[in-house]
């Protein structure tokens, strides 16, 4: 009995005729076997080159077929390719093939169409045996000792996702981590399939899936925020190829930090360029807070508060749309099903409060720069890891730093904070939301200093603010006469600006800007801390007509 091995270009026609051929000779002839083996058009000359290199062969075409002589072993006998095939069938068997070109073709597209989805199903066989890697650096931080229960527990990769945890961290903080492993261990998490401890850099990152990289030491005294830029570039360069090279080609990255993260998501882009831009996020974790500032105004829960944007840098300048928040389950003297809400504005009348303690408290960043114990980024990073594998819930828009492609008029090549949807594991920026004139100068602003950040860490120039682009027509005169350059540079600002209903349109932007006195920048003793970046946060309140 003798085996006959058909392999091909999924797409190639010739292999499409030759199977068929194949198909009937097994049928009919009780000693003739076939073994088939498709490869994708992508992967096929490599493929090729590899087979023909074990076996001694010369063949450069597809299909190729060889003889397997089961009762002998040893190693195949090359019969070449379509037509040596055809010739075999005639002399032998008195069988030849007469299909005709557009039925070979359409054969082949659905050779290939077919080859696909059996791929797809081979990775999520192989997805419920083998463990989803997931990778996180500074794993003795508060931020992780939270993450690693809700990564583990089941509700962001699936309820038969198994998950291997890899924790990074410096090599004094070993025994913390031992520590980490122990307790990750004891609470027997049925999806854990393991845990791992790293402290050095060969061999980080191998095979992940995911990738999440908190706040990094840098060093122990930073002096300027270029240099904490510079910093985290060369951190970058070496993260990057590093990531690139042991990671997988579809690994998803989540940064999440206080310092320069849009720059750090953006630098890891340029020193990975092999990996998909479109996988490298940062959060917002302001958006939270926010959420969390307005509910206990409006004694309501958090959750109902939904479609709070975030505009611009996550860990800076940004800018906070209300233009588009709505709430669900508030109780006011409107109520009606599940699915109905109410817009924000039309329920919060006290302009006062969002003026100064709304404004005031997210300028400081008190409970995330100061005050942070890990539980609210951590809840951060679960959520948008759920979204991202599962997808968002339909209509809801998630504040999200991406790489810019020109959504919003935006400059492209940046990192920018937009509001985005998660469908079929992939992020789409919310383009349909309407966006007036006003509001798109103060993207321009953000987008700005943005680019600004990216030239000091490129070298392009040495100096991030030389002059703080504020503009003029948003600042009171006397608050401009009596603040210097160097106040302008790391003070935290906070502008409201709103419409009031009416039916006609202001010829000229409103003149109001609040600002709130930040410490001078500082350089911190404790090796866990860095630099914090001013963060100028701009609310908008227009009405919803």
């Amino acid at each position: 009995m003798a085996k006959f091995v058909l392999a091909g270009r999924a797409d190639c026609p010739y292999y499409a005729k030759a199977e068929l051929l194949a198909d009937y000779l097994q049928k009919n002839l009780p000693d003739f076997l076939i073994h088939k083996i498709t490869q994708h058009p992508d992967n096929w000359e490599k493929w090729l080159q590899k087979i023909c290199e074990e076996n001694g062969w010369k063949h450069k075409r597809s299909p190729i077929i060889w003889r397997e002589l089961l009762d002998r072993g040893g190693k195949g006998l090359l019969l070449g390719g379509f037509n040596e095939f055809l010739e075999h069938a005639q002399h032998y068997y008195n069988i030849t093939s007469d299909m005709v070109t557009a039925e070979m073709r359409q054969i082949a597209e659905e050779n290939l169409q077919t080859h696909i989805e059996v791929e797809q199903e081979e990775e999520e066989l192989k997805s419920l045996i083998s463990p989803l890697h997931v990778w996180i650096n500074r794993a003795t931080g508060h931020i992780c000792y939270h993450l690693i229960p809700l990564l583990a527990n089941g509700e962001i990769f699936g309820a038969e996702t198994e998950v291997s945890l890899h924790l990074l961290d410096r090599s004094h903080c070993e025994g913390v981590l031992q520590g980490i492993l122990m307790e990750a261990e004891d609470m027997a998490f049925p999806l854990l399939r393991g845990v791992s401890l790293h402290t050095a850099l060969k061999g980080a990152f191998l095979q992940a899936d995911v990738i999440i990289l908190l706040d990094d030491i840098l060093q122990e005294a930073i002096p300027t925020l270029e240099d904490c830029i510079r910093q985290v570039t060369r951190q970058c360069e070496v993260y990057g190829p590093l990531i690139a090279k042991n990671a997988k080609s579809d690994v998803k990255i989540v940064v999440m930090g206080r310092t320069f993260s849009n720059l750090k998501a953006l630098m890891l882009m340029m020193n990975a360029p092999s990996l998909n831009p479109r996988n490298i996020v940062t959060l917002a974790m302001l958006e939270c807070e926010a959420k969390a500032m307005l509910a206990r105004k409006l004694k309501m829960h958090s959750a109902g508060i939904k479609n709070l944007i975030i505009w611009g840098n996550v860990s800076g300048s940004s800018f906070i749309d209300l233009s588009h928040t709505e709430l669900y389950g508030y109780d006011g003297a409107i109520w009606g099903p599940p699915d109905f809400f109410r817009p924000l504005l039309d329920v919060l009348f006290d302009r006062e409060w969002l003026h100064s303690e709304f404004v005031a408290s997210l300028s400081s960043l008190s409970s995330w720069g100061h005050h942070c114990l890990g539980m609210a980024p951590a809840h951060v990073i679960a959520t948008v890891l759920r979204y991202w594998y599962q997808d968002s819930p339909p209509k809801e828009m998630v504040s999200l730093g991406v790489i810019s492609e020109g959504q919003f008029e935006l400059p492209e090549g940046i990192v920018f904070s937009m509001p985005v949807r998660f469908q079929n594991g992939r992020w789409e920026a919310f383009t349909e939301i309407e966006i007036s004139k006003k509001n798109q100068e103060y993207l321009q602003i953000l987008a700005r200093d943005l680019i600004r950040e990216k030239e000091v860490a490129l070298g392009e120039v040495d100096e991030l603010y030389p002059r703080r682009r504020v503009p003029r027509w948003a600042m009171k005169e006397e608050v401009i006469e009596s603040t210097s350059r160097e106040e302008l540079e790391i003070s935290s600002t906070a502008q409201v600006t709103w419409e009031e209903p009416s039916t006609e349109v202001p010829e000229e932007l409103p003149d109001e800007l609040k600002e709130s006195e930040s410490p001078e920048e500082e350089n911190f003793e404790e090796p866990t801390d860095v630099p914090e970046v001013s963060s100028d946060h701009e609310i908008n309140l227009s009405n919803l007509e």
